[in-house]
């Protein structure tokens, strides 16, 4: 495993777009070491008969079957929306 660096966790705070101070870099960097040291040891586990799995708990589908359901009209959306004007929900201006 290729030991993490400074010019690493520099590299990947500049893909993020963070600006890290040189402790911040300095604590990263010792983190990102342990995080992958621990990957490195999960990785000598022998899971050869262990069955893969897409979540840990056994699941079955939990969505309800589609149901008509009456739904509210023009008039009472109107009625409930904090502002409306000529039949329409105003919202705040989110574009200059």
């Amino acid at each position: 495993m290729k030991e993490i660096t400074i010019e690493d966790v520099e590299y990947a705070a500049r893909l993020a777009k963070l600006d890290l101070s040189e402790e911040e870099r300095k604590s990263m960097t010792s983190q990102l070491r342990d995080i992958l040291g621990y990957v490195a040891k999960l990785s000598e586990l022998d899971t050869d008969d262990v069955e893969p799995t897409a979540h840990v708990l056994p699941i079955k589908n939990v969505w309800r079957p589609d149901e008509r359901q009456k739904s509210l009209n023009q008039e009472e959306v109107l009625k409930i929306a904090p502002k409306a004007h000529e039949g329409q929900i105003r919202v705040p201006r989110v574009l200059e």
